[in-house]
């Protein structure tokens, strides 16, 4: 899809955007290694310290949308986002645990530009963008990342010795939350019909997913020195 060919009906553009990024999607080649039990586990205590801090910010940057947009029903599913990273990382610290990581062992591990790109982009979209924005990058990129997370959880157990209380985390983020894209779509089309640029939705959804596809790829390589 051109981005000056960007559909006005939230839903259509809503299925052009996962239509095209879907090819690229399905070539992650850290959860290849996984699959096939060659990721060293120091690159899965890194995935546990990344998701750490990209939950901590997420969180604050739903918060932060949903005072922006804080009328019915945006702000009510923004804060639900909020509450979900809250559990997310509850759930975190059994998949922590089960790699001998305890919180000062999370806080340990330096982060990556690669991997904390993402939490860059959405607390930008929460601070500065519409709402159209941020909930066309955030039903588009839930997709995906359930997609890897249930393939996570099932390598994990398959090749790790990890038992499915440890893997919570990943089974939790493995459908969206129920009814999440149906509203968040109405949002966004409430904000095509106000004026909302959808070519700017677009690429704010297509951005996500070069972010996402970089928290990945940051584990494929050793810890930085």
């Amino acid at each position: 899809m051109d981005v000056a060919d960007a559909s006005t009906d939230a839903r259509q553009l809503y299925r052009d955007v996962v239509e095209e990024l879907t090819p690229a999607a399905g070539h992650n080649r850290f959860l290849t290694l996984l699959e096939a039990g060659q990721a060293p586990r120091d690159r899965l205590r890194r995935v546990a310290a990344e998701q750490d801090r990209i939950l901590r910010s997420d969180r604050r940057s739903f918060t932060l949308a949903a005072a922006r947009f804080a009328e019915p029903p945006a702000g009510p599913l923004l804060l639900d986002l909020a509450a979900g990273e809250s559990r997310a990382l509850e759930l975190l610290h059994g998949f922590a645990g089960a790699l001998g990581l305890d919180s000062a062992g999370l806080r340990a591990i330096e982060p990556t530009g690669m991997a904390q790109a993402y939490p860059h982009h959405v607390a930008w979209l929460c601070a500065y963008g519409t709402a159209a924005e941020l909930l066309t990058a955030m039903v588009v990129n839930l997709g995906f990342w359930g997609s890897y997370c249930a393939r996570t959880a099932v390598a994990l157990r398959e090749h790790y010795g990890l038992t499915r209380g440890d893997v919570e985390f990943f089974e939790f983020f493995s459908t969206p939350p129920p009814g999440f894209v149906e509203t968040a779509l109405e949002v966004v089309q409430a904000g095509f019909d106000q004026g909302s640029d959808p070519r700017a939705a677009a690429t704010a959804a297509r951005h996500m997913q070069v972010y996402e596809a970089a928290f990945w790829d940051s584990f494929r390589e050793p810890e930085p020195a």
